[in-house]
C-alpha cells in the first residue's frame, strides 16, 4: 500500500464550511470525495509540524482540523530531515521564507513515502521547482516523493 503524506491545505480543505468562492469550494469538495476512500487506499501519515500548524488559529476551527488527523500516524521528524530542508532551503528548490515548507518535504522523503498530497502551490506544487526538489532529495541520497494534489491521488472504479 503507497504512503502518502498530508500536509495542512489538504486538512484546511477538508475542515470548515464550503467556501463561497466557487474555485475554493470545489477544491474543497475534491478533496472531501478523496478522503472519504483515501485511508482504505493508502497508508496516510503526516508530521508534528502538520500537527502544529493545523492547531493554529481560531480554537474551534483548529479543533476540527485537529480531530480529522485523530489517529494518524506521525511520521519521525529526523535530523536526516532538518539537513535536506536546509539544503532544499541552500539550493533555492524551497523559499528561504518557507522552512515550514521544506520539512514538510524533508519529512516525507527521508521517511520513505511516496506521495505528498497538498494544495500548496506556491512553495511544494509549484512546477518550477519540482525538478529541484527532485534532483536535491536524490543528491541527499533520498527518493523524492511524488507530489501532487489528492484529485491527483484519486483512484476511479476504472482504475482499481
Amino acid at each position: 500500500m503507497d504512503i502518502v503524506y498530508v500536509e495542512t491545505t489538504v486538512i484546511g480543505n477538508i475542515a470548515g464550511r464550503l467556501h463561497p468562492d466557487a474555485n475554493i469550494a470545489s477544491r474543497q469538495r475534491i478533496t472531501r470525495e478523496w478522503w472519504a476512500t483515501a485511508t482504505s487506499l493508502y497508508q496516510i501519515v503526516t508530521s508534528r509540524l502538520t500537527l502544529d500548524e493545523c492547531g493554529d488559529g481560531d480554537p474551534a476551527a483548529a479543533r476540527e482540523r485537529l480531530d480529522i488527523l485523530n489517529g494518524i500516524p506521525l511520521l519521525n521528524e529526523s535530523s536526516d530531515a532538518e539537513m535536506l530542508a536546509e539544503l532544499l532551503i541552500e539550493r533555492k528548490a524551497v523559499p528561504a521564507s518557507e522552512p515550514r515548507d521544506a520539512l514538510h518535504i524533508a519529512t516525507a522523503a527521508t521517511n520513505g513515502v511516496q506521495f505528498i498530497a497538498t494544495w500548496n502551490f506556491k512553495h511544494i506544487l509549484n512546477p518550477h521547482l519540482q525538478a529541484q526538489i527532485a534532483g536535491t532529495c536524490r543528491d541527499a541520497g533520498f527518493i523524492p516523493p511524488v507530489i501532487c494534489t489528492p484529485e491527483q491521488l484519486k483512484v476511479t472504479e476504472n482504475d482499481s
